[in-house]
């Protein structure tokens, strides 16, 4: 009954910790603009957003240790330049877009108050809650959670009941890979390395006599648990998106999106009860990034005690400045460090999910390189800078160059390596 429970509080505490600003804005619109095609915008979607983000949960359990584990078989110096992005990145775009999303959904139409002021607030709470740990597991799993799904449903059901499943023609020609892409932006993957490395260590908090067999099953489960509530709510979210496909002007925005649709299924209630679960929503991963990030640089500087605290008061600090700034704004800057560094994040999240026995030193080290140098013509593009050439490797319409040649690689090294030797015997 108590791993029951364990599994439960913990599924709710990594829900809440992947659900936030991006998770909640991007799937209606998604849907909105897919409409007839939303089924396979949702299928991208959830490839990129859920199944990826889960295997990263799921190769935690594998390791417990710390993200500097993930990319530890390349090098340990690969990994340390690669966690240092991925925090710097976290707390710079996600974190303090999740402030500017509450401002613009939860407080705007509540309260005339300036972006400064909401982000002080905002981050204080949140600085509260990353120098007490013990908390996330126990407050942000028995009542946030459990709270964003009570409204979260509310919404969706009142949108299946009251409208009718009818939907025009879709407005991408290529809905599964647009899913996939914007799945990006929900920055759940790097979430994943970031707050299962939270979630170890929350447990390692309050059980410290389990076993190591033990808390992988339950962060095993507890993910799955997990993915399969995120997979719900989007697909949901983004068939809702669909139903509402023309009742809005075709350039709304997507916060102006998710008001629009919260009032028409909400009624006057709409604006406190959207405020709410934005704020909900929102706030859990600001704290799970900022608390991965201090874990990090605490590991990183074990003779400085005060590491923690510091590194809580620098990202919060950050997380003001920068959640002044309007979402779409964040959004826009966010990409070409997307398009770069999310492929590495997946390649590397793949790897470490695989038995060990499938992923020597030299195949981690050939799959992240090509991963690496295939991904740059994309991270390019984003600037606008375009390679004729690209062109003609499978699957760069798509943004996604990098996966062909990085599979052939994994492959051939994988063949080459179980190849008989003159003995008879496999190397």
């Amino acid at each position: 009954m108590k791993r029951t429970r364990e599994i439960l509080l913990t599924a709710l505490a990594l829900f809440s910790l992947f659900f936030g600003a991006g998770n909640l804005i991007l799937p209606p619109l998604l849907g909105y603009t897919a409409a007839e095609s939303w089924w396979l915008v949702a299928l991208g979607f959830c490839i990129s957003a859920v199944l990826i983000p889960i295997l990263g949960i799921l190769a935690h359990a594998r390791l417990q240790g710390t993200m500097f584990d993930f990319g530890n078989k390349v090098s340990p110096g690969f990994s340390r330049v690669y966690c240092y992005f991925v925090y710097a990145i976290s707390i710079s775009l996600p974190s303090p877009r999740t402030a500017a999303v509450t401002h613009e959904i939860g407080v705007m139409p509540l309260v005339d108050s300036s972006s400064l002021i909401t982000s002080i607030v905002y981050f204080s709470l949140v600085f509260l809650f990353v120098i007490n740990r013990g908390w996330i597991l126990d407050v942000i799993g028995k009542f946030l959670s459990p709270a964003i799904l009570l409204v979260l449903f509310g919404m969706i059901a009142v949108s299946f009941f009251r409208f009718p499943f009818e939907f025009d023609a879709s407005g991408f020609s290529n809905p599964i890979s647009s899913g996939i892409l914007e799945g990006y932006q929900t920055f759940d993957a790097i979430g994943a390395v970031v707050v299962g490395g939270v979630i170890i260590i929350s447990i390692n908090i309050k059980e410290r006599e389990m076993s190591f067999s033990s808390k992988r099953k339950i962060i095993a489960r507890a993910g799955w648990l997990a993915g399969l509530g995120l997979f719900l709510i989007y697909g949901c979210l983004i068939l809702t998106g669909a139903l509402f496909h023309g009742n809005f002007s075709e350039d709304v925005t997507r916060t102006a999106l998710l008001s629009g649709i919260s009032k028409a299924t909400l009624g006057n209630s709409a604006n406190l009860l959207l405020s709410i679960l934005v704020s909900l929503a929102c706030f859990t991963t600001a704290v799970g990034i900022i608390t991965g990030t201090a874990d990090f640089v605490k590991s990183q500087f074990p003779k400085i005690k005060s590491a923690y605290l510091i590194t809580s008061i620098i990202a919060s600090s950050l997380g003001i400045l920068m959640g002044q700034f309007n979402v779409g704004y964040i959004i826009a800057v966010a990409l070409p460090a997307l398009m770069f560094i999310y492929p590495i994040t997946i390649a590397l999240i793949l790897l470490n999910v695989l038995p060990s026995r499938f992923t020597s030193p030299s195949i981690f080290r050939a799959v992240v390189l090509t991963t690496i140098v295939f991904s740059l013509p994309d991270f390019l593009g984003s600037f606008g800078i375009e390679l004729d050439w690209w062109t003609w490797i499978p699957l760069s319409d798509f943004k996604m160059g990098w996966v062909l040649p990085s599979l052939i690689v994994f492959f051939a090294l994988l063949i080459r390596e179980k190849k008989p030797s003159p003995m008879g015997k496999y190397k």
